[in-house]
């Protein structure tokens, strides 16, 4: 099943791909909350709700006539991991960190597909990094095993955790690079966690920067795996539905390379992922 995140009059709303078209949950289904992290919040069964509208006589929309929104616009906990590559922790320099490289996305940083990234007035490093983001389906207990993790994972999409790098490195805590406005493209679907390979592993990820490839690698290749990294953040907190996860990105980092790469105005990035889909994000300056 694939979901995704669209505007109606300035509201996000929860729907259903189907080919080409969309069907809006709440229309097909009054009692479904409209966005899809008061869906997951409900404890609804996506899964029978999208059987019933493909069965119903809600209006098909054309997908490519709708706008699209972050795909959890409001998450509660938007939770990035550093450096969980081995090539992108070499890379830069470092061996296998002891513990993941915990920060934190604020949601005016979020961004849709086909959405503009925006190049920061007051720095040019802006920089590109293809993820894989793990969407919880259900409040996960406290010290949850590695072998029960992945029943608590709903779905998963792609993500551009563009960074601000001179922001980032101004503090040894990464996270004000990581939050200039307009800055985390988030989308355009989720493919939920029964259509691809448990915990998402083996899928080839990629970033593209003006039709060249800059980043090619596979999940496979993460230090800390999806089921890990739910049962290392559960010894601390608790993980609710909606929140969201960024599994951190491979090496190839526009920061990395010799001469370095920094998105500019006038490029476009795509985030491809193996069975999940393509994120687009045109970038622009921002406004004056």
């Amino acid at each position: 099943m694939k979901l995704t995140t669209y505007l109606r009059d300035g509201q996000a709303r929860l729907g259903l791909i189907e080919g080409d078209n969309l069907i809006d949950f709440n229309d097909a289904q009054p009692q479904v909350p409209a966005d899809m992290r008061a869906a997951l919040e409900a404890g609804v069964d996506l899964q029978a709700a999208a059987r019933a509208a493909h069965e119903s006589t809600a209006a098909r929309l054309a997908l490519d006539t709708v706008t699209l929104a972050p795909l959890v616009p409001e998450p509660g906990k938007f939770i990035c991991l550093g450096l969980n590559y081995f090539d992108h922790a070499k890379e830069g320099g470092r061996e296998k960190p002891d513990y993941p490289w915990f920060f934190f996305r604020g949601k005016s940083s979020l961004l849709a597909d086909q959405e503009p990234g925006r190049v920061p007035k007051i720095s040019s490093k802006f920089d590109y990094e293809a993820e894989l983001a793990v969407i919880i389906g259900r409040s996960v207990p406290r010290h949850v095993s590695q072998q029960e993790a992945l029943d608590y994972v709903f779905g998963y999409s792609c993500f551009n955790d563009m960074s601000v790098r001179d922001y980032q490195k101004r503090t040894p805590q990464w996270t004000i690079g990581k939050n200039f406005d307009a800055t985390g493209g988030f989308g355009p679907v989720l493919v939920t966690a029964d259509e691809l390979p448990q915990g998402a592993v083996g899928l080839n990820i990629q970033c593209v920067l003006n039709g060249e490839v800059m980043q090619n690698a596979t999940t496979s290749d993460m230090i800390w795996s999806v089921a890990e990294t739910i049962s290392l953040l559960s010894e601390c907190l608790t993980l609710e539905p909606g929140d969201v996860i960024a599994m951190g990105t491979p090496a190839g980092v526009g920061q990395a390379r010799t001469p370095q790469v920094w998105m500019k105005e006038g490029d476009t990035v795509e985030i491809r992922i193996e069975g999940i889909g393509t994120l687009t994000n045109p970038i622009l300056a921002e406004a004056v």
